[in-house]
Formats: C-alpha cells, structure tokens, sequence
C-alpha cells in the first residue's frame, strides 16, 4: 500500500491544529481547482489535496490515520484495527481458540506457538475472525462553496469530489435549496463510502460556506450594506445609490440623517422558513470630498459660523 504522507499534501505540521488545516485546504483548493489551474496535473493534484483534507479535518480520521497511516481507511470500515494489526485467531492442532488468540494446551505449550511463528513448526494454521456481516458504509463530509446570490435564490451546482476511498472523481448535480445558511449541509444519500458484506452505502453530507461579498454582508435573515452620502445630502436629504444583488437602486434618504442611520428595504433579503423573506439594511456613510476645494471650504467655514 502505497503511503500518503497528508501532512505534507497540506504543506502543515502535524500538531496543526483544524483552523490551520482548513485554511491551508482552501488556499490550495483554489489554486489547484480544474475549473481554475489549467495544469495537466492540477486536478491530479487537486484530488490528493481534497483525499488529504477529508482525512485531517475528521479527528476520528485523522486519529486512525496517525496510528495506522494508510491502513486507516480499512480501519474506518470495519470499526477496528485493520487486518495485519489485531483482531487474529491462532488454532494449533485441536486446541479450542480463545478471545483474540487460541493454544493448544498439549505436551509442547506455548513452545508450540512461538515454533510456528519463528521456524514454521507446530502444525499450526493461521485464521481470521470471520465477517461480523453487513456494514453500512461511512459518511463523508466536504465543503461547497457558494456565492450569496446562491444563497438567497436557491440554484444547481456541479461539482467534482474526490472519494478518498477509491481515488476516484465524481461529479455531481447539486439543488440549492433558497436561503440556506452557512454552516448547513445537504445531504446527499448513498453518495458516501460504500458498504461491506452487502450493507448500503453512507451518505455525502455537504457543508455550505457562503463566500464573502464585497458589498453586502448576510446578518441573520438580513443583508447589511453601506452607502455614501456627501454631508449636503445627509442634511437636506436627497437620493442615493444603494448596492443590492440585483445591481445598485436608488433611494430617499430624509433631510438630517446621520451616519449609521439604516435604511430598510423589505423582503430584499434571505428567504426563511415560513416563507417570508429577510431585509436588506442600508446604512448611512457621510463622506466629505479630500481634498476640499477653495470654495467648499469657505462653504464650510461659513456653515461653521452659523
């Protein structure tokens, strides 16, 4: 079996710790990406670094891969140690086998034992435990990244998984469902590991992260942005221009408003639950032109004095 050294693949420590682990998974995800890295061997690499990712980000997997390396995946399915590490019966002649090992308790003892191990004597036979039965197989988890327009108004998505226990490359039509959060999964059934002995296959849970957007910002059900306003504007009221997912739009803001004043446009914002729709919160950001010019600031010493 050929070693992984995932530590490595992730270009982390091995006391990284899962924030470390994470970051290091997405900045080269991005990189590597097919979609991104046009390399005839990004997505080669692109599949080490999700295989790598899936296993360290798991602490029971990654607990099982630094004790077994990469016999871990066997140890996964099976709920124990992998075959070559414990759970092996030794019958030698017509001794009955006890738990985790059997002897003969004839005239040669354990001598018999240890003949067979190191100079092939004593008659013995070697025997695994037998198959316990069917075994649903693992569950996998992965992030989808989203953007928040996807977010608000749902949508299909393919994407390419790497399972880590195959190697293999799936791609999937995933459905969107309309304000979902991040931080929640989809669940994808019988997209995970596959089962042993004839038992069904685990389930591919999908974990959402919405992407930054660089103008507005989800709070809640809500969305909050900021606009600018120039300090006439501010004080006699006036239109302003006001970012929105659908492109800018124009609003009244009322004479005196201060900066941090919100304006709330409903049902612009995350769907919820009971079928109503958060808002989107504009809020007020006076600005005053740098540099000012002759006449603005005799403007402004003038407004001072009164």
């Amino acid at each position: 079996m050929q070693y992984q050294d995932y530590y490595r693949i992730l270009s982390v420590n091995k006391s990284a710790n899962p924030g470390e682990i994470q970051r290091a998974y997405r900045k080269l995800a991005r990189t590597y990406h097919p979609d991104i890295n046009k390399d005839p061997s990004a997505e080669a690499r692109f599949k080490e670094i999700g295989e790598a990712y899936e296993v360290l980000k798991d602490e029971e997997k990654r607990a099982r891969y630094d004790r077994y390396g990469s016999a871990w995946k066997s140890a996964q399915t099976t709920g124990s140690a992998p075959p070559g590490w414990e759970g092996f019966n030794f019958d030698f002649g017509s001794g009955s086998g006890r738990e985790g090992f059997g002897f003969d308790q004839g005239s040669s003892g354990f001598s018999s034992f240890f003949d067979m191990l190191f100079s092939g004597g004593g008659g013995g036979r070697w025997r695994t435990q037998p198959p316990t039965g069917p075994r649903r197989g693992a569950d996998h988890e992965s992030e989808l990244h989203i953007e928040l327009k996807e977010a608000v108004g749902g949508g299909q998505r393919q994407i390419t998984l790497t399972d880590p226990e195959s190697g293999e490359a799936r791609t999937l039509q995933i459905k969107i469902p309309k304000g979902v959060r991040s931080g929640r999964k989809i669940r994808l059934a019988g997209r995970g590991g596959a089962g042993t002995n004839g038992g069904p296959a685990g389930d591919l849970l999908l974990r959402i992260e919405i992407e930054p957007h660089p103008q507005l910002r989800v709070e809640g059900s809500n969305l909050l942005t900021r606009f600018d306003v120039t300090p006439s504007v501010a004080a006699l009221g006036g239109e302003a221009e006001v970012a929105t997912l659908e492109g800018p739009i124009k609003v009244k803001l009322p004479a005196g408003s201060s900066s941090g004043r919100r304006i709330r446009l409903k049902g612009k914002g995350l769907p919820e639950e009971n079928g109503r729709s958060g808002d989107l919160l504009a809020e007020v950001r006076i600005v005053v032109p740098n540099p000012l010019s002759d006449e603005q600031r005799e403007l402004f010493e003038k407004l001072e004095e009164v």
